[in-house]
């Protein structure tokens, strides 16, 4: 039923007329489909180059990390800012194995500056029916004179990107700074205020490991539309290059404060695997799989393994983990 006068219209509808339909994901459970995502961390700490992989998988097809199922080859869109197209983009992305003939970005040929809700953007994304939009940085596509700190201009801007994601089916992640908030909470510590975080339905954050600088954690500050899951690893090696290494057990405020309470964690680790071992010895991947579940990392397992003098055997093609008395 039709309500109001000319000049606010609207109609009443009831929940029993809405069709109910489970959540997609691009990567579960950090990137859903359809949903704006923000990935943030400081300058040089691989966000980036993190997303660039994403989009390669993408492109030919295949398994992100910890996926359960493989994804069809499809289109991305990469819209960047700071970076050239040619002498830094593209190299990176062949780098990466992607196939180059399906990542697209706006070329604005007017001259006109794109912004965060800017028609082409959906545009863009219907014509190429791209199922992943990378804005990097966010910061770069604001409107001019937008004031990050007014929830009222960015959720307009927010509200017809998330329009353009939900109806492409398009996974949309927005790139960002963190501000100078120093070691404040990491909810607060990206773009603007909390109504930011507000406005997406998963917030990453990206850190360098206090205990090895090649190394990168993807820590999730917020998820709404599933459980959070575990940190996520990766090498960024001058040398060898980008490799993913998996879940890990790294909090966000850990990252900020540049200490992962490594005691902590080792006293942990030993206490849990004096329990698993106390009576019987275990096949090694029963072992992390327990431990795992307590919410320890495999670093951590086996530093905890040799700390304890566990010895490990070879039985019925299994590797047993044995733990001697500590008494």
């Amino acid at each position: 039923m039709k309500y109001g006068n000319e000049h606010s219209k609207f109609s009443l509808k009831y929940y029993n007329q809405i069709e109910t339909k489970d959540v997609s994901w691009l990567w579960y459970p950090y990137i859903p489909q359809g949903k704006i995502t923000i990935l943030q961390g400081d300058p040089g700490e691989g966000k980036t180059t993190m997303m660039l992989q994403i989009a390669a998988v993408l492109t030919k097809g295949g398994k992100l990390p910890e996926g359960h199922q493989s994804v069809a080859p499809c289109n991305v869109i990469f819209q960047g800012a700071e970076d050239g197209v040619s002498d830094t983009i593209k190299p990176r992305l062949e780098q990466a194995g992607a196939d180059c003939s399906r990542i697209a970005f706006i070329d604005p040929e007017d001259g006109k500056a794109l912004s965060l809700g800017d028609e082409r953007f959906e545009r863009a994304v219907r014509e190429t029916e791209s199922k992943l939009l990378i804005i990097d940085p966010l910061q770069a596509f604001l409107y001019t004179g937008t004031d990050s700190g007014k929830k009222d201009s960015l959720r307009s801007l927010f509200g017809r990107l998330s329009r353009v994601a939900e109806e492409n089916d398009c996974a949309v992640v927005l790139i960002t700074h963190m501000n100078k908030a120093g070691n404040g909470k990491s909810i607060y510590r990206g773009l603007g205020s909390i109504d930011v975080a507000a406005i997406a339905r998963s917030v990453l954050m990206i850190g360098r490991d206090p205990e090895d600088s090649y190394r990168r954690i993807m820590v999730p500050v917020k998820s709404s539309l599933a459980p959070e899951g575990p940190a996520f690893a990766f090498y960024l090696d001058p040398v060898t290059g980008f490799r993913w290494i998996g879940p890990c057990d790294y909090t966000a405020d850990e990252l900020l404060s540049g200490t992962v309470h490594a005691e902590t964690k080792m006293e942990k680790a030993k206490d849990a695997l004096q329990a698993i071992l106390y009576d019987h010895d275990l096949p090694g991947r029963v072992v992390y799989e327990k431990m795992s579940d307590l919410g320890v990392g495999k670093r951590t397992i086996d530093a905890a393994k040799k700390e304890l003098g566990i010895t490990v055997y070879r039985q019925d093609d299994m590797w047993y983990w044995h733990l001697e008395s500590q008494e």
